[in-house]
């Protein structure tokens, strides 16, 4: 099923509205995001509370620094039973690897599944001239390339790239490495502050695992209008490719 494939960003400042969020939403999405926002107001009360509800979580703090820290870090995050979490692959491949472990460890000792750690990419509010102001001279999908190739060979299952590297990400690191897609813009949503989207078909059709999407959803009149829509478009590009 689609909604299997459908990550919703509870990207909101307080736990009262985010709870709101998942109880007219949760049965149509395959997991809901904790990111920073919702994480400094509510800190694990916020897991708990999807856990609550019987979903599952995606826990996006982007963790970055050296790995005996990104360890403890990703310790704790297991602990809570979370689905999926991130940690930034320009971190490097020992802090990576040290995350990796570090989850799978707590994650056996409670007795349920390891998350998925994902490797962040490249931010899609980013493009080629914020690379290159950073003095990162390379194209924007050759660096995405070099830093998922080093997330797999860190262990790490998968990551967070921008819908248009997808499939190059596929190619080159395997059909099992997963990828996880923010930066989803419908047609009929703004942009924003993304820079590199994509509308959900074509992520789909670019051999995206999972999308992320949050105020095309959030920002609608009619919330689960917009997720029944969203959900019809991937269902299309899914059967069509």
């Amino acid at each position: 099923m689609m909604k299997e494939h459908l990550i919703v960003g509870l990207d909101v400042p307080s736990l009262g509205e985010a709870e709101e969020i998942v109880e007219e939403l949760s049965d149509r999405v395959g997991f809901f995001k904790i990111g920073l926002e919702l994480f400094a107001a509510a800190g694990p009360a916020a897991v708990e509370m999807v856990h609550r509800h019987g979903q599952r979580v995606f826990l996006d703090l982007k963790l970055h620094d050296i790995p005996n820290t990104v360890a403890g870090a990703a310790r704790r995050i297991a602990a809570m039973g979370v689905g999926m979490m991130t940690m930034h692959a320009m971190a490097g491949t020992a802090a990576m690897g040290a995350a990796q472990a570090a989850a799978v460890a707590a994650a056996d000792a409670a007795g349920w599944p390891a998350p998925l750690v994902l490797g962040v990419t490249v931010l899609t509010s980013l493009n080629q001239e914020d690379l290159t102001a950073q003095n990162i001279c390379v194209p924007v999908d050759r660096q995405v390339i070099s830093l998922a190739g080093q997330a797999k060979a860190s262990g790490l299952g998968g990551v967070v790239c921008a819908g248009a590297e997808a499939r190059k990400i596929k190619e080159s690191c395997g059909s099992d490495f997963r990828t996880v897609v923010p930066g989803i813009r419908p047609a009929w949503a703004a942009g924003n502050d993304q820079k590199r989207t994509m509308t959900p078909a074509e992520a789909i059709a670019n051999g995206a695992d999972y999308l992320v999407v949050v105020r095309p959803i959030l920002a609608a009149e009619n919330r689960r209008e917009a997720l029944s829509k969203i959900l019809e478009e991937m269902r299309q590009s899914f059967y069509n490719h």
